[in-house]
């Protein structure tokens, strides 16, 4: 019995490594370069023996950039890496009905994780863009300046009071409890004042939530590898009993604004409003009907916490950066100072528009995001059968297309002194001189970030106003 069990694991196991082979060398049949792989893994090993993500990319970006493509392998499925410029353009935008798609993160059926816009995909993700793409307008993000600045004021006096007694500020903090007291109010109504010195139940909750043990580790990427085995065969749930505190703060918000018929401007007012009033890309009008059925509660949750998890972290480590890179670069530092302090000299007071009138405040944001981008890398999927330009490479509905963004922005290519802080790189002036599609913090095409404006804002006037008021 012991022998015939051994000789099928040993089956077993020449068969799975047979497999393996044939899976590994179809970038090598296609003439696509490829590390070499590890049997059965392919390449997901990288993301555990890097310390950072981005260096899974930027060394195999240095060895093939000049190919335009390079192939990897997430266990048996290959992904094929674009670091071409024209070729990157192609697939987001030109042939962007091929890959609209991404890669589905937790998408449970009935979860939270599952109703966000990021995971959707098809016509589904379709629908919710052009009705939530309103939302995030120019004129609707100057409804919510105020919110910001009130926080960004308090952010100012908690710095005030502390530098008093302290020569060091742990930026990273004092940013972090900004960006959570900003998303708090806008995306979930309420204002849980996180500069004070006691942590507010929400703050909690979201450090909870963002904490990453090696055993949440394992769950994200087995998330993304292998979703039916976790949710089907093992029964586990994509949403966490943070994401059920979440959701309660939520019902119980859109239950008070309803019931007293309040509104302050935020994004859930901007959600809930989304409902009565909603076109699509096509300017075709949706019935009532139809936008409530899609703006469900569990909808309008889902979004919320997908607005916190884009944008927390992310946010808070990029205005740190800014930060520190503003301390080390004096010159940059009282120009921008002086430019913030005549605007408000012209206005009478920090506004929006002066806000985003301000090129070089916009140059550091930029400048900022390309050094220390918040996404290391960009993908979608393939949707159907789609011939590589300039290859005789042929991707099928399911392949994976991947783009090094941190490698594009620390290009010397396309960057003269990449690892040196240079706003005017971003000044109007200097725009014609950036190669398209090599500056993309928050992706491309019709898929990239929706929030890029609330993004763009909540960074601004964080930085006009502490550089007004503190330095």
């Amino acid at each position: 019995m012991l022998e015939t069990t051994l000789l099928l694991l040993v089956l077993l196991l020449v068969c799975v490594l047979w497999y393996s082979r044939g899976r590994h060398s179809y970038w090598a049949n296609n003439g696509i370069p490829s590390t070499p792989a590890i049997p059965v893994i392919g390449h997901i090993h990288q993301l555990f023996l890097n310390k950072h993500p981005w260096e899974v990319f930027d060394r195999d970006y240095k060895l093939y950039s000049r190919m335009g493509l390079y192939g990897r392998y997430e266990m048996f499925s290959p992904a094929l890496v674009v670091t071409d410029p024209d070729i990157l353009k192609q697939i987001l935008v030109k042939d962007f009905d091929s890959f609209t798609d991404r890669r589905q993160f937790g998408s449970q059926p009935g979860s939270i994780m599952g109703a966000m816009l990021s995971n959707m995909n098809g016509e589904e993700w379709k629908t919710l863009r052009s009705i939530m793409s309103p939302t995030f307008s120019s004129g609707k993000m100057k409804r919510m300046f105020g919110l910001v600045c009130t926080i960004a004021d308090s952010l100012v006096a908690s710095c005030l009071n502390d530098a008093q007694n302290n020569l060091l500020l742990d930026m990273k903090d004092k940013c972090g409890r900004f960006t959570m007291d900003t998303i708090a109010s806008c995306a979930f109504g309420i204002e849980p004042k996180s500069n004070t010195d006691e942590k507010p139940v929400f703050a909690q909750k979201a450090d909870n939530f963002f904490a990453l043990s090696p055993y949440k580790l394992a769950r994200v990427i087995l998330m993304f590898m292998f979703p039916k085995l976790l949710f089907n065969a093992l029964g586990l749930k994509a949403d966490t009993a943070e994401i059920d505190f979440f959701r309660d703060v939520v019902e119980k918000t859109i239950s008070s604004r309803q019931q007293n018929n309040r509104q302050r401007g935020d994004f859930l007012d901007l959600m809930l409003n989304a409902r009565e009033t909603t076109t699509n890309d096509d300017d075709e009008n949706l019935s009532t009907k139809s936008a409530n059925h899609v703006l469900t509660n569990h909808t309008v949750l889902a979004q919320s916490i997908m607005f916190l998890i884009a944008g927390y972290d992310t946010t808070a480590s990029t205005l740190a950066f800014a930060s520190h890179l503003l301390a080390k670069n004096v010159k940059e530092q009282q120009q921008l100072r002086e430019e913030i302090q005549e605007l408000v000299k012209e206005e009478g007071e920090l506004t929006y528009h002066g806000v985003m009138e301000a090129k070089l405040l916009d140059a550091c944001i930029n400048e900022t995001l390309r050094m220390y981008s918040p996404n290391a890398t960009g993908e979608r999927k393939c949707t159907r059968p789609y011939k590589v330009p300039g290859t005789e490479v042929t991707l099928m509905p399911g392949d994976l297309v991947q783009f090094p963004i941190w490698s594009f922005h620390h290009d010397p290519k396309y960057w003269t002194d990449p690892e040196t802080f240079k706003p005017q790189r971003f000044l109007p002036n200097n725009k014609a001189n950036i190669t398209p599609f090599t500056f993309m913090p928050f992706g491309m095409g019709p898929r990239n970030c929706i929030g890029k404006l609330v993004w763009v804002v909540r960074m601004q006037e964080y930085r006009s106003v502490v550089l007004v008021w503190w330095w």
